[in-house]
């Protein structure tokens, strides 16, 4: 059973999560966190620095224990970093605490959209394309697996998929609360 009213948005680098996460946080008036800018504000250095230092083990390991922080708030809109749900127990949070909205994208998508973006250290390889083709062939069922809707941030509008997420989850929480009053 849920604990909250979070919304989180998961899904791969390039899929529109920072974007849509900040219109649905500002149509619902709520706080708006990013946990891949949490994780940079807490340590003071970017991510790639983390990469370079500790490794993608020692980013994950602070990935979860950012997340376990997030989930506790209530009321919130959370982009997730794309390989948040890599772990078992990151998964189990998201789905304990909160909508899970799956931002899915096709990969020709996400090169245009981070071709040009030098904070993504996964993509610091000689053909990133292949890299992102890599990753959703892991991640995609994962992300299919917690979500409690998927939207194609490939077909539509930033805002147009924040307004299909906002219908469906509002009209989810609507269901709830009827629920909740019926005795």
């Amino acid at each position: 059973m849920r604990r909250n009213n979070n919304l989180y948005l998961v899904g791969p680098m390039g899929a529109g999560k920072t974007t849509i996460g900040r219109l649905l946080a500002n149509a619902l008036g709520r706080e708006f966190y990013d946990s891949d800018k949490e994780i940079e504000a807490r340590t003071g250095v970017s991510i790639p620095v983390i990469f370079e230092y500790e490794g993608e083990e020692g980013f994950r390991k602070r990935e979860s224990e950012v997340l376990s922080e997030l989930v506790k708030l209530k009321g919130v809109v959370l982009a997730t970093g794309g390989g948040i749900i890599l772990r078992p127990e990151n998964r189990q949070k998201l789905t304990q605490n909160g909508f899970v909205v799956y931002l899915r994208c096709p990969v020709e998508k996400q090169i245009l959209r981070t071709r040009k973006d030098g904070n993504r250290p996964l993509l610091n390889v000689p053909n990133p394309g292949k890299r992102l083709r890599e990753l959703m062939e892991v991640r995609g069922p994962l992300y299919a697996s917690i979500s409690d809707l998927t939207i194609d941030t490939g077909i539509c509008s930033s805002r147009t998929a924040a307004k299909k997420i906002l219908k469906v989850y509002q009209h989810s929480h609507e269901n709830r609360s009827n629920e909740n009053c019926q005795h």
